[in-house]
């Protein structure tokens, strides 16, 4: 595991920001945990790297086929330990949430699908997929939009990074009725985590050589709420003097990402407003399908879809599309600094999307997942080359 420690980039470098003795506690915590450990019920394979998988609801587990596809094909050194969370499949439980937070404690690592959350209120406010974040403290969502060659959108050769705080905010689970027919739902937001996510924005855009971040808010209405979350931003900038920094209004960027998207470079923001413009861009460039997801704690790395979503109704019906998944997973390598075996998978998915004789049904196509993964595997450089 030593390798990992030397990829870790984005989340060491928060450290010298905020609360040193938050973030020492947790490194000790995680420290004991991998020293306590036991070579439990998940079978090692020498030399190769354990990685949690958490297939999740919808198609998810369809996906997660592609991806251990692929990385049989290109013998890829990463084993799999699965793992099932399910709200909607009757696969969830206290006991099971907390094997999976061993297991993505132990390993560091992990690559999820969308565990769907009921609206059904059944004495529980904090989903599952919210309880997982939050233990973990997944705080920084990063999803880059990026134009795929070959496959032409309303807007082409896109690449914009939104970076998304997904532990407080909007998604708290506070909410009550204080009075009949009256719900109050509250909003959190604090300086410690406003300042945090701002200097993992511009440390992002500092490490990746990107010039400007905006911080997207609505301080204009929430001027306490909001307000603090700007003013943090503000504060974090001064200290990037060679990064530009824009701030706007939510309404203003929906409107400004579909008019002239170009514009845009990095973009920092709270929980809801990330949920809606990681969606909203996504749309940009070709959908929930396409684009790859990331979010990160100090200690762990979880790999997942840009727009989140299970897809239900195509459950079962091999029309799915593995794109997103399979960057996501080029990404989790990349992470691993198995940097050939990334590029190998991720190139070789552009070019089946580039060469576009096989295309899903949300590309415009006919093909099936089969389909796709077999052409991702034909495009594969023969291992070793």
């Amino acid at each position: 595991m030593a390798a990992l420690s030397g990829v870790r980039w984005l989340t060491r470098a928060l450290v010298s920001a905020g609360n040193l003795g938050a973030w020492r506690g947790l490194s000790a915590s995680a420290a004991a945990h991998a020293a306590s450990r036991s070579q439990a019920e998940d079978v090692r394979v020498e030399g190769s790297f354990p990685v949690t998988m958490l297939p999740g609801d919808g198609v998810g587990p369809e996906l997660m086929h592609a991806v251990k596809e692929v990385f049989k094909a290109a013998a890829v050194p990463v084993e799999f330990q699965e793992h099932h969370l399910s709200e909607v499949q009757n696969m969830a439980s206290e006991e099971k949430l907390e094997q999976v937070l061993s297991s993505m404690k132990e390993n560091k690592v992990a690559i999820i699908g969308k565990i769907h959350t009921p609206m059904e209120y059944k004495g529980e406010l904090a989903s599952y997929d919210m309880r997982l974040r939050r233990k973990l403290d997944l705080f920084a969502n990063v999803v880059h939009v990026k134009s795929l060659p070959g496959y032409m959108t309303r807007h082409n050769n896109l690449d914009l990074v939104i970076i998304r705080e997904q532990t407080e905010g909007e998604y708290s689970s506070l909410e009550h009725e204080s009075a009949r027919g009256v719900i109050e739902c509250l909003k959190i937001v604090t300086r410690a985590k406003s300042q945090r996510i701002a200097k993992f924005a511009f440390d992002y855009a500092t490490k990746k050589g990107r010039g400007k971040v905006t911080a997207v808010h609505k301080a204009n209405i929430m001027k306490l709420g909001d307000g603090l979350f700007l003013q943090c931003c503000e504060e974090v900038a001064e200290l990037y003097p060679k990064i530009k920094f824009e701030t706007m209004i939510i309404d203003n960027c929906c409107m400004q990402l579909v008019q002239n998207p170009y514009q845009f470079d990095v973009l920092v923001m709270p929980n809801l407003y990330g949920n809606i413009i990681d969606n909203l861009a996504a749309g940009l460039v070709g959908g929930a399908g396409v684009v790859p997801g990331e979010s990160y704690s100090a200690e762990y790395a979880v790999f997942e879809t840009g727009a989140r979503h299970p897809f239900a109704q195509a459950v079962g019906r091999n029309i799915a599309n593995p794109t997103a998944m399979l960057l996501s997973a080029s990404n989790m390598l990349r992470h691993l600094n198995l940097e050939y075996h990334s590029s190998m998978i991720a190139d070789a998915v552009k070019k089946v999307i580039k060469v576009g004789k096989v295309r899903t049904r949300d590309m415009g196509g006919y093909s099936t997942t089969t389909d796709f993964i077999k052409s991702v595997i034909g495009h594969l450089h023969p291992h070793g080359s």
